[in-house]
């Protein structure tokens, strides 16, 4: 709460002489009589005591009434947010090799589920120097022999943390497989034509897909694909490097990351109990590294899930978003109590006075 005009309080200064004007005693004699020695000695009525109320009413209408002129106000503040920041596509693999051991600050978990903390700190902040990518356009693209689009472009991550949770591995034997060329053939898609469904749906159309509301002043200042895979391409129509092409052309950068370990296992749950078997690893780091390279990224290899962090915080410093904040207030009037509070002081001193607490003459 403030006060626009502030100055006008000094008014107040006056109530304390209205006061004593008002309550000083007069020389004059109302009515005049011979003698009061008839008079002197009768009790004062509840109803004399009582008409000094009617100074104290009038005094506080007007002080009232000048705390309403000096404008009272109630300020909101309120922000527009203006973005421009980065499209990535996070691709990740989900295909049977995923299931390995991991190590996860101490803890056992398959590659995947270890994948799945890291990027959620990625996303929304978490440990290590990760802050969060509010600012960020972001989309999800699994894949093992056949990449699907799990989540759209958004700039709700909510929603794409809630795909990412139920991304498990793959169980069919027949979709089994390391499609990695269609899958960063895919993401480079939807990262070209993100301008245009940002267009779409600041025109209304496309919002019930996306499942999150957009920021209309959105702009895109650079796109990436993270790609994260333990494998060999294996399946799909597109090469890797046809596909790297394809994202530096549409000016995408490809930031690959290998996920291994030194040496891998996978827990298998028998009528016996849970045995571990040994994994052979599979990790193409020379494709990896040449597609990032061709794409103006860098490539990382990620054994535990601390190395894994430190990719994504690295990631993280160079794809930085710029966010524009304007402050505005918007201030909503209070002077209405005030006034009406005085003018019912002012009717109740007028209505007193001309009732219960009437003086004749």
């Amino acid at each position: 709460m403030q006060l626009y005009s502030s100055w006008i309080l000094l008014l107040l200064l006056i109530i304390p002489v209205l006061g004593w004007l008002g309550f000083r005693k007069k020389n004059t004699a109302a009515v005049t009589f011979s003698s009061l020695n008839a008079v002197q000695n009768c009790p004062v009525s509840l109803r004399l005591r009582l008409r000094p109320l009617l100074v104290f009413a009038r005094l506080a209408c007007l002080a009232l009434l000048i705390i309403a002129l000096a404008r009272p106000r109630k300020g909101t503040v309120l922000s527009e947010i203006s973005a421009e920041g980065v499209a990535i596509e996070i691709v990740v693999d989900h295909s049977g090799s995923m299931g390995a051991e991991m190590d996860y600050y101490g803890e056992k978990l398959n590659r995947l589920e270890a994948l799945k903390k890291v990027l959620a700190d990625f996303v929304i902040g978490g440990k290590g120097g990760l802050a969060g990518r509010s600012g960020d356009l972001l989309g999800l693209v699994t894949f093992a022999r056949y990449p699907d689009t799990v989540c759209p472009l958004v700039l709700g991550h909510n929603v794409l943390l809630e795909f990412l949770k139920t991304t498990d591995i793959v169980r069919l034997r027949s979709e089994d497989g390391t499609a990695i060329g269609d899958a960063l053939a895919l993401a480079a898609s939807r990262l070209h034509k993100a301008e245009e469904e940002l267009k779409q749906r600041k025109a209304g159309i496309g919002s019930e897909k996306a499942g999150v509301s957009q920021k209309d002043d959105f702009k895109i200042k650079s796109k990436a694909i993270i790609l994260l895979t333990d494998g060999r391409h294996n399946a799909g129509q597109y090469g890797p490097m046809q596909a790297a092409g394809l994202a530096k052309k549409w000016d995408i950068k490809i930031y690959t990351v290998g996920i291994g370990s030194g040496q891998a296992f996978t827990t298998i749950q028998t009528m016996m109990g849970a045995f571990k078997i040994p994994t052979e690893q599979d990790l193409d780091e020379p494709l990896l590294r040449a597609i990032a390279e061709t794409t103006g990224g860098f490539y990382g290899r990620a054994d535990d899930a601390e190395a894994l962090h430190e990719i994504m915080e690295k990631i993280d410093k160079l794809e930085k978003t710029e966010v524009r904040a304007v402050q505005y207030t918007q201030y909503a009037e209070k002077f209405g109590p005030w006034t009406f509070t005085a003018l019912a002081f002012l009717l109740a001193e007028i209505l007193a006075g001309c009732t219960i607490l009437r003086k004749i003459p």
